[in-house]
């Protein structure tokens, strides 16, 4: 057998052992926020009732949830669901604390919140501008 062939070999093999990791990988996060939400959701029946904080961080599951889907099927993350995730943690935190914060934390939170939300629209109108050949997302 050539070193040519036993590259190969071994390559194809590091190439069977990466994807047989991601795909492991990809199953225990997704278990791991779909567990998450369900315990969230059967603390929120415990106390009969649903707070706003508590819906928020239903949706940060939610947005997770379709990130590792998308990430599943494409291999590719997609950074508009990690921005979203951080506006709603952002919005999460402002709506819990916002009457033991300083109005300078509020003010750092909120332009926070219209940085990453300007950072959308910039991702939105330069994929539109630029898309790519057989792109989905």
């Amino acid at each position: 057998m050539s070193d040519s062939n036993q590259f190969q070999i071994i390559e194809k093999a590091g190439d069977l052992m990466v994807e047989v990791f991601h795909v492991a990988a990809l199953f225990i996060i997704g278990a791991t926020v779909v567990w998450s939400g369900v315990v969230a959701y059967l603390e929120m029946i415990a106390h009969g009732h649903a707070t706003l904080k508590d819906i928020l961080l239903l949706f940060i599951y939610l947005e997770l949830g379709a990130m590792v889907g998308i990430y599943f099927k494409t291999r590719r993350l997609p950074v508009q669901f990690l921005i979203y995730i951080a506006i709603t943690a952002l919005t999460r935190m402002l709506t819990i604390d916002i009457k033991a914060m300083a109005n300078e934390t509020i003010l750092t939170l909120t332009g926070a919140i219209l940085m990453l939300t300007v950072a959308i629209l910039v991702l939105r109108y330069s994929r539109s501008r630029l898309k790519v050949e057989g792109e989905e997302l």
